[in-house]
């Protein structure tokens, strides 16, 4: 059984300026959230919000949110979390880059079992022989495979991922789509793109944030992963940019 998770009263607002206010939002269980939006309309801050990675004690901000579970326990220690820069440690090795959430719950040297599965996800991204690299050595497409093997590997109910796949080229990110979604199937996710045919071919549920509120939830036909050459699909893409357009209007 998957976690929906319900979003209230989730407000945000630097110094006198509004960033949104009481915004609402249900992620529904086992299922992808796709949320569209301008630059500096506030999806990032939403999702550290969502991650408790921001609070209103930080200097010029308030910010207030509630979250509510479908099981009625807290959100804390359940959430798997992909920021935008890939945020690899430079010191260590790939394969430690990935296992960085065993290490950092002090678990100490993660177990045989779980180095091989963090060995074959990497595998799966496209990272196999890359173990013992750092990142340095790698480019940007590749350090954002190493850090989607790491969000994988975390195993959480709920998994919020801001542009996980915008550094990549055309065809890495097409497979790595369908990659997550295979792997994510059990999963709750809430996902940033600036992408609306991403948005349409992966999302449940479509959302464009504009100005300071989230619109009416767009629902595709079928079920993601969809074609891109569905012609179903391009009036509902044609949609979203409109959106997105007056957003920023």
């Amino acid at each position: 059984m998957g976690l929906a998770v319900g979003i209230s009263e989730a407000s945000l607002r630097y110094d006198d300026e509004w960033i949104f206010n009481n915004i609402r939002l249900h992620l529904e269980a086992s299922q992808w959230t796709c949320l569209l939006g301008r630059s500096g309309a506030g999806k990032s801050s939403l999702l550290r919000m969502i991650a408790n990675l921001l609070s209103g004690t930080e200097a010029h901000t308030t910010a207030h949110i509630e979250i509510h579970t479908s099981d009625g326990l807290p959100l804390a220690g359940r959430i798997a979390w992909m920021a935008q820069r890939d945020l690899l440690l430079p010191w260590l090795r790939v394969l430690d880059n990935v296992l960085l959430g065993s290490r950092l719950r002090g678990n100490g040297r993660a177990s045989m079992d779980l180095r091989r599965k963090a060995t074959d996800l990497l595998a799966r991204v496209g990272m196999a022989g890359y173990e013992l690299r750092y990142p340095a050595s790698l480019s940007g497409g590749q350090r954002q495979r190493v850090a989607l093997a790491r969000t994988l590997l975390e195993d959480q109910p709920l998994v919020l991922m801001d542009e996980p796949f915008s550094s990549l080229d055309a065809i890495t990110r097409y497979k790595l789509q369908s990659l997550a979604a295979e792997l994510l199937r059990d999963k709750t996710i809430l996902l940033i793109t600036h992408d609306p045919a991403e948005a349409v071919r992966m999302g449940h549920q479509i959302l464009v944030f504009g100005r300071r509120q989230l619109g009416e939830p767009l629902r595709p036909p079928g079920e993601p992963l969809r074609a891109l050459d569905d012609p179903v699909l391009l009036p509902l893409q044609a949609r979203l940019l409109g959106e997105l357009l007056e957003a920023v209007q």
